[in-house]
């Protein structure tokens, strides 16, 4: 007996309600990552771009949190949680779109059984969180063209431009959407360019990204500058090569990665099974040379799995049409398996975190925890709560200067010492380093007093992150004195430990990291 179309619908907002679920459950569980709060510093100072992103995911973090009303794990990933679910409905709809409801079911699935579009940007706070959503509607509407060209009028080319515009103000690499669909009309539909609703899609995209570009002619475009120096070339590395496929072969699901796989190896039967082969020819060259692209670097350089993550969301369309034709289940055997893979990894990692800790990382008391993953979304909290009876009991010893603040050199652990401690114990967090360790601690410096002579400040190690605050600060302060130790006991497990320096008296202001010194 045929599944019905409603069906497939029942069971998509069944998928989104379990994900979303899921969600806020791990939200509860795992503290903020690194970058999750070092987007944070893109709410609190908000700017039409900033020193490594474009604005989005700051104005998403101010949306979801009421203004920073509301500051929790849950609040911070709200905006993540939210368009994932959007996106998945309009995968469905593009999965529908290209052949039926079912072909559309199972990309939706496809989408939220991927590490990398679920978890990473479907839970966690990254610039890939909102992309991925102007990404998908991006397809939805380019897909739509080419299958239904008579319904596709002005206002719609004006709503490709700016969902392309609105991802590249999430990541510039947004733009790839016009190089790929511009390849797919040189190659198949050259007409396209007579149409000049192509080139007002085009004008509102330019209109969107008119404040990356103004901001980064403010700072001597200090973003391409930071991004050339990530991808420059370093010399034939093929072990980064490697790197990258394994890490994209995890982060996508290892056993989605293969149904992917098995759908463009059989990509003849993918076009004769969809409404029109044109749509897979499309969807072809806004994935393969994006992966390619990045895998190129990857030959040259030192990459990110991540990076070639939006590529996959057309090739979850492709494996949609194929898979939905190959099984008449609702959810073929392999993707099952696939289910599984993402439930023992979801299950796995909270019970490594919250019920049988490991110390996974190095066990050397210099660096103790190091590459130990539960460090990532562990400790804050109840270091900060630590940290706050030690501020208490210095000031009623009077053994620090009134409001003492945090002296930071790099963006890790910064972040979490200004979205966790910092503002528990009232004080300021202030960068002291190289533009290219603080980012945008450096703009934050701008708008808050600096340090003053005579001033204490608390330096805050943890193990996880060695470094020595004598190199770091011994210049600008008189003394710093022996650390208190803080340590993290997870089950009895000593995971790592977090030591707090005094920094006595301050007798040299360190320099404006925002001289134009910095940023040539």
């Amino acid at each position: 007996m045929a599944i019905t179309p409603v069906v497939y619908q029942k069971k998509l907002w069944w998928l989104i309600g379990i994900s979303m679920v899921i969600k806020i459950v791990l939200s509860y569980f795992f503290e903020l990552g690194n970058d999750e709060v070092y987007y944070y510093t893109y709410a609190l100072q908000p700017d039409w771009n900033h020193f490594d992103h474009p604005p989005m995911v700051g104005w998403m973090i101010r949306v979801f949190t009421f203004n920073l009303y509301w500051l929790s794990a849950l609040s911070m990933r709200l905006g993540s949680l939210i368009s994932a679910a959007i996106a998945t409905i309009v995968i469905f709809e593009s999965g529908t779109l290209l052949k039926n409801e079912k072909a559309g079911w199972i990309a939706a699935l496809l989408y939220n059984l991927s590490i990398y579009t679920s978890i990473i940007a479907g839970l966690f706070v990254l610039p890939d969180s909102p992309q991925l959503l102007f990404f998908s509607l991006s397809i939805y509407l380019m897909l739509s063209w080419v299958i239904k060209p008579h319904f596709f009028n002005l206002f719609d080319w004006i709503l490709l431009g700016l969902f392309i515009g609105l991802a590249t103000m999430s990541k510039v690499h947004g733009l790839y959407l016009w190089v790929g669909f511009g390849l797919f009309i040189l190659f198949n539909q050259i007409k396209t360019l007579q149409q000049k609703g192509f080139y007002l899609a085009v004008l509102v995209t330019l209109i969107c990204i008119v404040p990356i570009v103004y901001w980064n002619f403010q700072n001597d475009f200090i973003t391409y500058k930071f991004h050339y120096k990530r991808v420059a070339h370093t010399g034939f590395t093929f072990s980064n090569f490697i790197q990258q496929i394994g890490g994209e072969f995890f982060y996508q699901n290892p056993i989605v990665y293969i149904a992917i796989l098995i759908s463009l190896l059989r990509i003849k039967k993918v076009k004769f099974q969809s409404k029109n082969a044109l749509a897979i020819n499309l969807l072809l060259w806004l994935s393969i040379p994006l992966i390619l692209i990045f895998w190129s670097l990857s030959l040259f350089n030192s990459t990110l799995p991540h990076w070639t993550g939006p590529a996959f969301i057309s090739l979850f369309l492709i494996a949609g049409v194929y898979w939905s034709s190959y099984s008449r289940k609702a959810i073929p055997v392999l993707l099952k398996w696939a289910v599984g893979f993402m439930g023992m990894a979801i299950i796995g990692f909270l019970l490594l975190v919250k019920v049988f800790p490991k110390q996974l990382g190095s066990n050397k008391l210099e660096n103790l925890g190091e590459y130990n993953p539960i460090n990532d979304v562990t400790g804050w909290t109840y270091f900060s709560n630590e940290f706050y009876k030690i501020v208490e009991k210095d000031k009623a010893a009077g053994r620090m200067s009134n409001n003492a603040p945090i002296v930071v050199h790099k963006w890790f652990p910064a972040g979490h010492l200004l979205f966790y401690t910092a503002p528990l114990v009232h004080v300021r967090t202030i960068a002291i380093g190289a533009l290219e360790d603080v980012h945008k601690f450096a703009w934050l410096n701008e708008v808050q007093a600096p340090l003053k002579i005579g001033e204490d400040a608390y330096c805050i190690v943890p193990s996880n992150l060695p470094a020595n605050p004598k190199e770091l600060y011994g210049a600008y302060f008189t003394s710093i004195q022996a650390p208190d130790t803080i340590p993290i006991i997870s089950k009895g497990i000593l995971l790592r430990n977090f030591y707090v320096y005094r920094l006595k008296g301050c007798k040299l202001i360190p320099a404006a990291i925002l001289n134009k010194s910095f940023l040539k």
